[in-house]
């Protein structure tokens, strides 16, 4: 990596080190944390840091409060956690620049941990004001980003702060999600599956089109499926689909075939009436399509909507996995937040998970895609799991990371 890290720093003791993290983290109605996993993966950036005796100043967003104060998405909860995880005192300040920010940061001593107030609480951090950024940078004497979930926004604690910090490094998180999403992905082990779903082409086309050139194959699923299958000229009943993308659609269907790689879609599926819990005794029906690549003689029926992939797809897209030295997943295969749609999802979780113990190396990006991996109970059987949504999809689109970008070069 060109960027300098956490790893090249020297005589950190009594340093004032700002670091950008990433606890924008689930919370319940009684505002605890539902899911510590971003938590968790910088205690290695903040442990390398106090025991070195810097002063560990940590920030972060959490969900969109649209620059105002509301409770329930303050970080306190974290700072409570942060500090059974750590074993040392975390100090809270309820807010993230001004005078009690620097009041307390003054006071600390090398070693010390505090957590700063959401910055979202104020609108000047989305819109990357240089004066907001030039008060977060305030209490820094180095920057440190371990926020990769984060590192797609040109946000004032992304990406601001390092016009006023002369040194800024990547945390040991941004350091690794780097190395999967980027180096490990430049020349991958054959064959490599690309395995796509969610709603819409649109989301995918830019990964598609950026490892167009590396994959051997792409794995499709979701209600994206349905815009490829109309793209060849299948009826998709009432399944979802991007009108105004079925050009784009068979254009790159038609780049596909011509460098070729393969690409699967769903031969059967699982249909519902609505996108929603079924009831006892509503019609759901698997529907094949018989051969999807030459004639379109299997539709949906109209008033029916694909909501899973088939029994038969799982099967196919089994064999194809089972088969792959390296994996990539971002996306689910139907609805899966509805248990009786989930089944497609939480089986091809499962096929990673093999794949991966039997020497395959599989990277999953996207917030769905670690839910069903989670709830599949196999989280701990795939190599790499990205804590970035938004960001592990654009970094594999091939586009350049603002929060990256502003680190300082080795």
């Amino acid at each position: 990596m060109s960027k300098l890290s956490i790893a090249d720093l020297k005589d950190l003791r009594g340093k004032r080190v700002l670091v950008r993290a990433d606890y924008n983290v689930p919370l319940d109605e009684k505002c605890a944390i539902t899911d510590e996993t971003r938590i968790k993966e910088t205690i290695k950036t903040i442990e390398f840091l106090t025991e070195r005796g810097a002063k560990v100043i940590l920030t972060s967003h959490m969900g969109r409060p649209d620059g105002k104060r509301v409770e329930s998405m303050s970080l306190r909860p974290v700072a409570a956690r942060l500090e059974e995880l750590l074993k040392r005192p975390v100090a809270f300040v309820d807010d993230c620049v001004g005078e009690k920010v620097a009041k307390t940061v003054g006071a600390m001593q090398p070693g010390d941990v505090v957590l700063l107030e959401n910055t979202r609480f104020y609108t000047e951090e989305e819109d990357n004001d240089v004066e907001f950024a030039k008060k977060l940078a305030s209490v820094g004497d180095i920057y440190v980003n371990d926020a990769f979930g984060t590192a797609h926004r040109a946000h004032a604690s992304t990406a601001g702060v390092c016009k006023f910090i002369e040194t800024c490094a990547a945390g040991f998180l941004l350091r690794k999600e780097l190395k999967f999403l980027g180096e490990e992905l430049s020349s991958p082990e054959r064959p490599f599956l690309v395995i796509l779903g969610g709603a819409k082409v649109s989301d995918k086309i830019g990964v598609i089109t950026s490892l167009l050139a590396k994959a051997d194959g792409f794995i499709i699923g979701g209600a994206m499926a349905y815009t490829f299958l109309k793209a060849q000229g299948f009826g998709v009943g009432s399944s979802l689909v991007e009108e105004d993308k079925l050009g784009l659609a068979k254009e790159m269907l038609a780049k596909i075939q011509a460098l070729g790689a393969k690409f699967h879609l769903p031969v059967d599926h699982i249909v519902a009436q609505k996108v929603e819990t079924p009831v006892p005794g509503q019609k759901k029906s698997k529907v094949e399509f018989k051969n999807p690549h030459q004639s379109a003689d299997a539709s949906i029926e109209v008033g029916f909507c694909g909501v899973d992939i088939g029994p038969k797809t799982i099967e196919r897209y089994r064999a194809e996995l089972m088969q792959a030295k390296t994996i990539v997943w971002n996306g689910p295969m139907g609805v899966f937040e509805i248990p009786e749609y989930s089944t497609g999802t939480f089986e091809v979780a499962r096929i990673v998970a093999t794949a991966t113990q039997a020497g395959a190396k599989s990277i999953i990006g996207g917030g769905d895609s670690i839910k069903a991996i989670k709830k599949a109970q196999v989280g701990d059987k795939v190599t790499f799991i990205s804590t970035g949504g938004g960001a592990s999809l654009e970094f594999l689109e091939g586009r350049e990371l603002p929060g990256v970008a502003a680190l300082s070069d080795k």
